[in-house]
């Protein structure tokens, strides 16, 4: 299979013809959810992100394996190896068990990726289900002569591991400056090297989360988890690891040196690429700035800053109306532009289930036959180029105004031939439906309708015209509702 797909790839800082390692099998990991709070709007970038490329990929015929985990153990708050566990935090200042934590904020991620259509992952494990994995992974580095044990926990070697590998070749960082610029932080003096990273954290006597291992109860290191999941999945090495650009260092960095220096020693994924941030006012949308907008806050216009609700349909189009890798500033006109987008792209669906292809034999212009031909070609050619939604829904809006002129009888379509006219319908159905992910949102209250149309057969009662009485009723009747005339007015209920 040889499909004319590039990619950026952060590892090498280029664009790169994408081919699987095993075709038609591509393997995609992306780095989930750490499960203390319900999700954001920096959340849903890289989900969308991932959830369109995998769509994209299985468009193309591959058959594609996604990966998703959910941190519920072993992400410390300050993203290094000090400060307590984020989610054992939360618990204890709700009195609550650790993994009612993460259950409740996992059903609420579940919920929040269902509303925004992202397809849920193929495999999601939890770090907590694959701790024997972990231990495995970091008695192999151990072996290798990259990590050793300090009064019960584990760390990785950097300097060791640098003296054949290459620590920083994701991020670009330099070891020298990064120990000129690492601060003394709590648990510091367990380490030979402030560089050095934990792959298992002995526990304290009050930290509620730990498991057994040859070195310590415990837990293990946040970036450990990654590794070890995306290798029990997708193996040794696999095709794509994703996630935010937040996330590059140093988790994925992490990452890589941990698979080199396990028994993998491949850098884990062949391409690792990094969807850009979120901003409000310029600044990075996250927990730790408390400066996020959660999606429930979206959907319900609850949050102060918001002029109003936002569909999920219209917060994902706002976010693929970006190219991914460039940043994205949060603001109301962006999100109303959005929505004024979506349902423009909504509408031509509706015409084109409208349209019918004239029957009876016309002659077709060979120039406006071609000139559809070529709007409908253009539709995925942007996503070939690295994912660039962005131009693809120009590319779409393109396509629609010929679509309305169709529709206004300016186009004629029986000047199309009949391939062309089915090829643009279906290629705009499959960019807006199965690959961009969008879907036709209610945008009207049925109650609301309901009272409207109480108020015609209200109207008609007064006027006397039964037939239109009864015809209301019928119809009525037919959705399992009953008009109920009493003496107090008009009421309705369901037919039991």
């Amino acid at each position: 299979m040889n499909h004319p797909l590039s990619l950026y790839n952060t590892l090498t800082r280029t664009k790169q013809p994408f081919t699987p390692l095993e075709s038609p099998l591509v393997g995609l990991y992306v780095c989930g959810p750490t499960v203390y709070g319900h999700a954001h709007l920096g959340h849903a970038r890289p989900y969308i992100t991932f959830d369109v490329l995998r769509r994209y990929m299985q468009y193309l015929g591959y058959k594609v394996r996604y990966v998703r985990n959910i941190t519920d153990v072993g992400h410390l708050q300050n993203d290094a190896d000090d400060g307590e566990d984020k989610i054992e935090k939360y618990a204890k200042a709700h009195q609550l068990e650790p993994m009612e934590v993460v259950q409740q904020y996992t059903n609420s991620f579940h919920l929040d990726m269902a509303s925004l259509n992202i397809l849920p992952p193929d495999i999601e494990p939890r770090a907590s289900g694959h701790i024997i994995e972990q231990i495995e992974m970091i008695q192999e580095i151990l072996d290798n002569g990259l990590a050793y044990e300090s009064n019960g926990s584990v760390y990785f070697d950097v300097p060791a591991y640098n003296k054949d590998h290459r620590y920083g070749k994701l991020s670009g960082r330099v070891i020298e400056d990064l120990l000129n610029n690492t601060r003394e932080l709590d648990g510091q003096e367990e380490k030979r090297s402030p560089l050095d990273f934990a792959l298992w954290k002995k526990a304290s006597a009050s930290h509620i989360m730990r498991w057994n291992s040859p070195w310590s109860e415990g837990f293990p290191g946040w970036h450990l988890e990654c590794s070890a999941m995306s290798r029990k999945y997708l193996g040794k090495q696999f095709d794509i690891h994703g996630g935010g650009l937040d996330l590059m260092f140093p988790h994925h960095e992490c990452e890589i040196a941990q698979s080199q220096a396990s028994h993998n020693h491949t850098d884990a994924a062949r391409f690792w690429m990094h969807n850009n941030l979120i901003t409000i006012n310029g600044k990075k949308m996250g927990k730790s700035l408390n400066n996020f907008i959660t999606l429930g806050e979206l959907f319900t216009g609850s949050h102060e800053v918001l002029q109003q609700a936002y569909s999920p349909m219209t917060v994902r189009f706002f976010i693929l109306q970006a190219h991914y890798r460039s940043t994205l500033d949060f603001s109301n006109e962006g999100l109303q532009a959005a929505r004024k987008g979506y349902l423009k792209v909504m509408n031509g669906l509706r015409i084109l289930d409208q349209l019918q292809y004239p029957t009876g034999t016309a002659a077709v212009d060979a120039k406006a036959d071609e000139e559809i031909q070529k709007l409908t070609s253009e539709l995925f050619v942007p996503l070939n180029d690295d994912l660039n939604t962005a131009k693809s829904i120009a590319a779409l809006f393109n396509l629609l105004k010929k679509i309305n002129s169709m529709h206004t009888g300016g186009f004629k379509l029986e000047i199309l031939s009949e391939e062309t006219f089915e090829q643009m319908r279906q290629q705009y159905r499959t960019l807006a439906l199965d690959v961009l992910g969008l879907k036709i949102e209610q945008t009207t209250d049925a109650l609301t309708l309901l009272e409207v149309v109480l108020g015609f057969y209200k109207e008609a009662k007064e006027t006397k015209d039964y037939a239109k009485v009864d015809a209301i009723r019928a119809q009525l009747k037919g959705q399992g509702i009953v008009i109920k005339d009493m003496k107090s007015g008009i009421d309705w209920a369901y037919e039991e």
